[in-house]
């Protein structure tokens, strides 16, 4: 099976959005991302994604799970209670709503993707989760220069002392934002 990447842009100063919950900031390079080569070649690589329900919600998924989302793959919402409504998808695009935990979003989403990545794009508390839960293969960081200030920190809920990174590529992946990769590993007793 393929392994498990989590992925999340932040400030230079560390913040994933700002004190009013908006991560506008961090994305004035969008279009310029879904451009680049290797944002490419990992959408090519995805066989599924794994999202919490805030980033399901952040826009109206009606717009968005189309034919044009980056992401044509399985799509496993991690939430406490599925909606009513959803986007019904397409041949390669579903959704499945995961009630039981970040294992079995974790587990399924495996399975969907087979050789392929999965890939868990956020926010906050679905990474930390796979981080914590040590089901996370590798953690991508894309590091903006602004700085917010304040705001929520994707590493604030982290048990640090299980977890070692280690870093494997660093890109600058459009001309202001750098992406940095790290394996996952736990770290041993005593160290």
């Amino acid at each position: 099976m393929g392994k498990v990447m989590a992925g999340m842009t932040m400030s230079l100063d560390g913040f994933i959005n700002d004190r009013n919950g908006s991560a506008r900031k961090l994305s004035p390079d969008f279009e310029e991302l879904l451009e680049a080569p290797s944002f490419k070649e990992m959408t090519k690589n995805t066989g599924a994604v794994i999202m919490g329900r805030g980033v399901y919600e952040m826009a109206d998924p009606f717009l968005w799970a189309n034919d044009d989302y980056e992401f044509q793959v399985p799509i496993f919402v991690l939430t406490h209670t599925p909606p009513e409504k959803y986007p019904k998808g397409n041949d390669k695009l579903s959704f499945t709503f995961v009630t039981n935990g970040v294992e079995s979003a974790i587990s399924q989403a495996k399975k969907a993707a087979g050789d392929k990545i999965v890939q868990v794009i956020g926010g906050a508390s679905t990474i930390q989760q796979c981080l914590n839960s040590g089901l996370c293969d590798e953690l991508q960081i894309d590091i903006m220069p602004v700085l917010l200030g304040n705001g929520l920190s994707l590493f604030q809920n982290i048990d640090t002392d299980k977890l070692k990174l280690e870093r494997t590529n660093l890109e600058e992946t459009t001309p202001i934002r750098t992406s940095i990769i790290f394996r996952v590993t736990k770290t041993s007793p005593g160290e």
